[in-house]
């Protein structure tokens, strides 16, 4: 049986320089197993969002990280890119955000240059966390133990190191966050 997110609330946390396939993907996934997604960013009005370092599309913000409460979402996703997650983690708004979930026990998904917001949130430490590969030292230097693997779910995160991994970042983060 598939999972289900009906009545579920996702956030996904994403600034300008996003990887779209990495932000697209993953809200197409968990919207088409029933969840409502609302895009959190660190300004309103839309984002834009990157083919490796090409622009593509533009996407609305739903609502900026300073006015945005954890408490009102079941889980949330961290798509990466590299401009994406550099932006974010020099935000305290963002961060605050991101460490608002870790504080709640509630599931995160990461993927790709992701995990730097969660550096900068200190909630690596102890952690089994993949990422591209350039995060491996970072990830390492704040406590967290770097896996080369497609997706790794330890407690209440999932991560994944690309693109390459989303079929399998995307099964894990609905399976994960259809769980009470």
């Amino acid at each position: 049986m598939a999972a289900t997110l009906q009545g579920k609330r996702i956030a996904f946390l994403a600034a300008d320089g996003v990887e779209e396939v990495e932000y697209v993907q993953p809200r197409e996934a968990v919207e088409n197993a029933g969840a409502t997604v609302e895009l959190v960013s660190l300004k309103p009005g839309s984002i834009q969002s990157f083919n490796h370092l090409d622009k593509s599309r533009t996407y609305d913000v739903d609502v900026t990280a300073d006015k945005a409460d954890a408490g009102g979402y079941d889980a949330l996703v961290l798509p990466g890119g590299v401009a994406n997650p550099d932006f974010l983690r020099g935000d305290p708004d963002a961060v605050r955000f991101v460490k608002a979930f870790f504080d709640a026990g509630k599931p995160v998904g990461v993927i790709c240059h992701g995990p730097w917001t969660l550096i900068e949130a200190d909630v690596v430490r102890g952690r089994r966390i993949a990422s591209w590969p350039s995060l491996r030292t970072d990830l390492t230097n704040a406590g967290a133990t770097w896996v080369d693997e497609e997706c790794v779910t330890d407690g209440n995160l999932i991560s994944s190191r690309n693109p390459d991994d989303l079929p399998a970042f995307c099964a894990q983060i609905t399976k994960s966050f259809a769980t009470p």
